[in-house]
């Protein structure tokens, strides 16, 4: 095999890893523009109700139920688990989108992914990391009592969704496991029985308004149905640290993604702490050992 088309699939995968990450920013972004009818939590009940559908007509897991492995209680308790974590994160996710900006608030729930792959780091290059997630936290944080420092709020919830990334992260593992490439799909619809509730309660019958169609099934194509799809062939492509690397742009992605779709604006300190996560993210998947940042795009 030659050099060149040795190289071509590589190529080829790095290109739909980064598509794939454009692609859920621009969803994130056409969510944010569906706030003023509905809400974050609309928003939310849109993006998961609609992908789970999707995915479900997609995947027909029913066809597979009551073949291959057979899955005890706790199998389904780690699906539940992850699917409710899912559900949870891109709630408090949208949530923080009402009022700091897309790339700061993918910033702080990288921080998630981040504390989970650096839990029980001994090494000083770990804590080279931890410091530098420490420093951007730092310029990010409201701690300044600036007056254009981020709302509180608006940083509690990104945080909590970084939380919520972890949990993803530890439970798929667990669902991917025990129910394979249909833990997707499932997790997916498990927590869309999450969201909606909470769409149903803020935004009522505008849910159902024909005129928002378009833009809801827009953000399920573009936040999940397209980016998991293009993601799932890169995994199977790339080392997992070459992945875990690339995946580490996705903060600068979602503030050039806020700034060309949402007109926000990002002063010196704040690109430069989005840039310092960036680095410690990109640190961490080529240096730590354990648990690795190359999961599915669930934020």
């Amino acid at each position: 095999m030659s050099s060149r088309s040795a190289v071509a699939p590589l190529v080829l995968a790095i290109g739909m890893l980064l598509i794939s990450m454009v692609s859920y920013q621009c969803g994130a972004s056409l969510a944010k523009h569906l706030f003023p009818q509905v809400g974050a939590q609309g928003a939310t009940a849109y993006r998961l109700g609609l992908s789970a559908l999707i995915l479900l007509l997609w995947r027909r897991p029913w066809r597979r139920s009551g073949t291959g492995q057979d899955t005890g209680q706790r199998d389904w308790r780690a699906l539940w688990g992850y699917g409710l974590s899912m559900g949870a994160m891109n709630l408090v996710f949208y949530m923080s989108l009402r009022t700091i900006p897309l790339g700061i608030a993918v910033a702080l729930e990288f921080t998630g992914p981040l504390a989970l792959a650096l839990f029980g780091s001994r090494r000083l290059l770990d804590f080279v990391w931890i410091a530098l997630v420490v420093a951007g936290l730092a310029l990010l944080l409201p701690l300044r009592g600036q007056m254009h420092a981020l709302d509180p709020v608006g940083v509690m919830y990104a945080l909590a969704a970084g939380v919520g990334w972890a949990l993803y992260i530890v439970l798929g593992k667990k669902a991917g496991a025990a129910h394979g490439a249909d833990a997707v799909t499932l997790g997916t619809s498990v927590g869309a029985l999450l969201a909606i509730p909470f769409g149903i309660a803020h935004a009522g019958s505008a849910l159902l308004s024909p005129a928002l169609l378009p833009y809801a099934l827009g953000v399920a194509v573009l936040s999940s149905a397209l980016p998991y799809s293009l993601e799932m062939v890169a995994l199977t492509r790339l080392p997992a640290r070459t992945f875990s690397t690339l995946l580490s742009l996705e903060p600068a992605i979602a503030a050039l993604a806020g700034v060309a779709l949402l007109g926000e604006r990002l002063s010196l300190l704040q690109w430069l702490a989005i840039v310092t996560i960036i680095v410690a993210a990109a640190g961490t998947a080529l240096s730590v050992r354990g648990p690795m940042l190359a999961e599915p795009l669930a934020n």
